[in-house]
This record gives structure tokens, C-alpha cells and sequence, in this order.
């Protein structure tokens, strides 16, 4: 029921429809629970947010992070999500104002995937991420990350140099490969995709670079915008090439914060994220 309660408000459930659906579910056994029951739960609920918003961090190290944002389109009786390649947009269930959510997951030296911070607001800014950054920094997370990895079109970049500056910055290859293909025709999109995966699947980074320097020899003549898409950030897409190969597939997508979207996309709570395997030293 701990679980359940929760899972239900996410997918959308109002105040005074819980009692019928937990009827549906559960049959004579549902527990009676008021619509005031719900909004003192739904108190405690924030109440624990808030405490996890503030808990000291100077105990915590994270040697990889990755950033993401949601975004929302405005009130509606239900969660609601799409993909869109640059972002997983929500439809927030109760709020009157579209918002956006800013999250970072962050990855211990032992290899544990953690939501490390997260904020809500009605738009996305460097400023929105350096205040959520300069917050965990001031709760005690003093050793800078070695990589983060996110979106090109965020704003948490220029966020990151000015707070973190020595954290070396990789974009995410899935969210690159969108933005390349959607500068081609349709036709050509396939043969493109299976070049652009000869980057990132590359077993070297000289191997990569080949790779892309093949990619604008053959498109360049007729599609020179998806080139320079993809020329122009070279540099941060490989560089998860400079860490131990091992975590090269986590390290060049921004796909682990999925997980923390999935809870909500899925009704699930609780799930724990697919570790890193970290070699010794």
C-alpha cells in the first residue's frame, strides 16, 4: 500500500477518485481513504523531498554525472509522456503552469548510479542549473565530477564550466545522432544512423575520428548542416574514449536518467539503476 498510494498520484489518480480505484484494485479489502487522507499523505510525501533536497552531501563522491531535463506542457488529469529526442517532455498532473524539471544522476567511484539533485520551475536556464549546482556544492559535494554527460541544447554547460570547470564535458551520441538525422532526407536517414554508429562504436578514438571524417566525405556535398552538426562538437563526443572502455557505454548517452523517468512512465517505485562496473584503483 506504501508503494501503491504514491504510484497512483503520479499516474494521475485525483484526491477524490482514490477510493474507487483502490476498490478496483484491492476489491472489499481497499482501505477508506477521504480525499483529506490524500492531501496529508501527499504532505508527508513533500515533506520527505524537501529533507532528501537538504541532506549533507560531504560524505558523497561522484566521479561521472549526467543532466537532463523534462519539461511540461501544462495542467492535466494524467501523467503524459513523449520522447522527442531532445528531451522526455511530461504533462504535469496538477500543476496550472507548464514546468520543467533540471535532474542530475551521479555515479560512485564504487560503480552505484544515485539521483544526485533535481528542480522544478517554468523554464530552463544556465542560471536554473548553476543554482541547482552551487546547491549541491554547498551541502558538502567538494570534489568535482571528472565527466558529465548530457544534451547539447541544455543550458547546464555554461552552468558547469563556471561552478565545476575542471569536469570535462561529453554530449550525449543518441541525442547527436537525432539532431544529424533530422538534417537529412528520410531515405538517407538509415545508411546515416549506421555510419554515426561506426563513431561511437569505434574501438578507439583515432578509429572515431576516422569515422567522422569518412561521415562528412560522404554527406557533406548535399547535407552540409548535418555535418557541421556533427563536426562542430567532435571533441565532447568522444570524449568518454579517455575512460575505461568498460564504461563507454554508460558515459556517452544521457539514457541513465531514463530510469528516474521511467519510474513515473511505468508506475514503478523503488527500482534500483544498472551499477557501473569500476576496475580496481
Amino acid at each position: 500500500m506504501d508503494a501503491l498510494l504514491p504510484i497512483l498520484y503520479l499516474r494521475g489518480v485525483s484526491m477524490g477518485d482514490f477510493q474507487e480505484a483502490l476498490a478496483a484494485l484491492l476489491g472489499k479489502d481497499a482501505p477508506n481513504l477521504s480525499p483529506s487522507t490524500i492531501a496529508r499523505l501527499r504532505g508527508d510525501w513533500e515533506a520527505d523531498y524537501d529533507r532528501w533536497q537538504r541532506r549533507d552531501l560531504s560524505a558523497r563522491r561522484y566521479v561521472y554525472i549526467w543532466a537532463r531535463l523534462a519539461k511540461g506542457s501544462g495542467r492535466r488529469s494524467r501523467v503524459e509522456w513523449q520522447d522527442e529526442g531532445d528531451g522526455v517532455y511530461l504533462q504535469a498532473r496538477m500543476e496550472p503552469q507548464a514546468e520543467c524539471m533540471l535532474v542530475l544522476i551521479g555515479a560512485t567511484p564504487e560503480g552505484k548510479k544515485e539521483l544526485l539533485g533535481s528542480q522544478v520551475g517554468v523554464r530552463e536556464s544556465g542560471q536554473r542549473w548553476r543554482e541547482l549546482l552551487v546547491d549541491l556544492k554547498a551541502r558538502g559535494l567538494s570534489i568535482a565530477p571528472e565527466v558529465a554527460t548530457g544534451d547539447g541544447a541544455l543550458g547546464f554547460w555554461k552552468a558547469l564550466h563556471e561552478v565545476s570547470p575542471t569536469t570535462r564535458h561529453q554530449r550525449c551520441t543518441v541525442h547527436k545522432t537525432a539532431n544529424v538525422l533530422d538534417k537529412l532526407r528520410k531515405s538517407v536517414q538509415p545508411a546515416a544512423k549506421s555510419d554515426l554508429r561506426e563513431v561511437w562504436t569505434a574501438p578507439d578514438r583515432a578509429t572515431a575520428e576516422a569515422a567522422i571524417a569518412t561521415f562528412a566525405d560522404k554527406y557533406r556535398a548535399e547535407y552540409d548542416k548535418a555535418v557541421t552538426c556533427l563536426v562542430k562538437d567532435r571533441d565532447a563526443l568522444l570524449t568518454f574514449y579517455d575512460f575505461p572502455a568498460e564504461h563507454w557505454d554508460h558515459l556517452r548517452t544521457s539514457n541513465p536518467i531514463e530510469s528516474v523517468f521511467a519510474t513515473v512512465r511505468h508506475g514503478r517505485c523503488g527500482q534500483r539503476g544498472r551499477c557501473l562496473r569500476t576496475p580496481p584503483g
